[in-house]
């Protein structure tokens, strides 16, 4: 089956295959977070992004073969609530972004900053720091070398607009400035959007409406 990337908590992963790396996307509640789970072809190495909640359902998900590191988005609860569980199980290794790991209980490895790169076995995620939604929000880019970029947006972007900025005009405009600048002006239209909440999305599918979520301020 062709990958949708339409989740529900409770239901099954969907699982895009790339030539060099296979995603695996779960819903976990109480918050409907996405999961996301990245495995080398090449070695089988696996990473997690955001785990996020119902620990027994992401370790069935990794399954016996563990993973090598678990990379939190940012420093929201709903993104870590199951991290120790998680780490605890696996041994993984730890990264989030430098500013929001004070706020994340379970210690940070490797503190994350913009340019980055995260490797997962022979594939290599470049991490881009995007500053509104919390201080140290993170967007890991997978630029496949045999198509078009992949790029995992945490509660940065999402299908009609960025995250959530709390009404802080301040926030926003620095949410905004840096998603046009370090993802809609460095990647093509082809690029696919895996954000920390919900369906799927392209960077073609949004990029006539940046205009837009500036003049609505949100």
């Amino acid at each position: 089956m062709m990958y949708s990337g339409a989740v529900e908590v409770g239901g099954p992963a969907d699982v895009h295959e790339l030539a060099d790396l296979m995603i695996s996307k779960v819903a976990v509640g109480p918050m409907n977070n996405n999961a996301y789970l990245l495995r080398c072809r090449a070695t089988d190495e696996q990473l997690l992004i955001d785990a996020a909640a119902e620990p027994h359902t992401l370790l069935t998900l990794i399954g016996d073969s563990g993973i090598a590191s678990v990379v939190t988005t940012h420093q929201h609860a709903d993104h870590w609530g199951a991290l120790r569980e998680v780490v605890d199980a696996t041994g993984a290794r730890t990264y989030a972004g430098r500013e929001d790991a004070e706020g994340i209980p379970v210690p940070t490895d490797v503190l994350v900053d913009d340019g980055d790169v995260i490797r997962v076995g022979r594939v290599e995620l470049t991490a881009r720091h995007l500053v509104g939604h919390t201080p140290g929000s993170i967007a890991l880019v997978y630029d496949d070398p045999h198509g078009h970029a992949h790029v995992f947006t945490g509660d940065c972007l999402f299908p009609g607009g960025v995250g959530n900025t709390h009404d802080d005009p301040k926030a926003f405009a620095s949410l905004i400035d840096d998603v046009e600048t370090k993802i809609f002006g460095e990647l093509a239209d082809e690029t696919w959007v895996y954000p920390g909440h919900g369906n799927d999305t392209t960077l073609g599918t949004e990029r006539p409406h940046l205009a837009e979520w500036r003049e609505r301020g949100w």
